[in-house]
């Protein structure tokens, strides 16, 4: 029996969504162009960088790093209709979940009010081989903040100063190794994404043997577009807040 084709996220109901990553460049490897898609609707993407990416080159100073990579990251993200990227400052390759990291993540969450987190996968082995450090303490502390967000009795300072509790409908994360829905990328929204991580021309020319972004972005997106029978896509598991939970429907 052929394996069933993944349906496409039902993004009607997106209004605002905000992405949240370890580095600079992490979101451009597929999901900027899932953005580009939604952007496309006249959905407003913000983006939240967890470090500004300063141990990520070799040949360069941290410092001067950080300020060549939070540059990049905002074209990057511009070329997908994103015009807000914020960055905090936790340190780049020990990143650690914390927290303090899940409530300001959490302050980030209730200051935009997003109906959709996406993130990366916290998983130790995923798509693309093994996953870095950083990357799965993002993620935890990520879905640890989306549920913070919602809940007046945790972090009761950011009530204080103004910012009250905020439910997210939608988690989704990317590069999971079970994905549950896609988006089909085809066309412009591939473009863009493909725009997106070229932006990143410095760091990505410190990177040695690292694919163009032309080559490697269609590569990605046509081996996730098989999972939902198109010729580009970007795969998420995805839960719906507002859904009864799994155990009620006897999964």
């Amino acid at each position: 029996m052929s394996t069933p084709l993944l349906p496409a996220l039902p993004d009607e109901s997106f209004r605002r969504v905000l992405c949240i990553a370890a580095h600079p460049d992490d979101i451009e490897y597929g999901t900027s162009a899932a953005v580009a898609v939604w952007t496309s609707k006249g959905v407003q993407a913000s983006y939240l960088m967890l470090t500004r990416g300063e141990a990520g080159m070799d040949a360069s100073p941290p410092e001067a790093t950080a300020l060549l990579r939070m540059a990049e990251q905002t074209a990057g993200a511009a070329e997908v209709g994103v015009p807000r990227v914020d960055f905090l400052e936790y340190p780049d390759g020990v990143l650690e979940y914390s927290i303090a990291l899940r409530r300001d993540i959490t302050s980030t969450i209730r200051t935009l009010r997003p109906d959709v987190v996406a993130v990366g996968t916290w998983e130790v082995e995923f798509v693309a081989g093994l996953n870095q450090a950083d990357h799965r303490a993002a993620g935890v502390a990520a879905i640890d903040a989306v549920r913070d967000a919602g809940n007046r009795w945790v972090f009761t300072d950011l009530a204080d100063e103004g910012l009250e509790p905020w439910s997210v409908r939608w988690l989704l994360v990317g590069g999971h190794t079970r994905p549950t829905h896609g988006v089909d990328v085809t066309g412009e929204p591939l473009e863009r994404g493909i725009a997106s991580l070229e932006a990143h021309a410095r760091y990505l020319a410190g990177i040695p043997g690292h694919p163009s972004p032309r080559q490697m972005i269609p590569m990605i997106t046509a081996m996730q577009g098989r999972a939902m029978g198109v010729a580009n896509a970007v795969l998420f598991r995805v839960w719906d807040f507002q859904a009864p939970p799994p155990i009620s429907r006897g999964e």
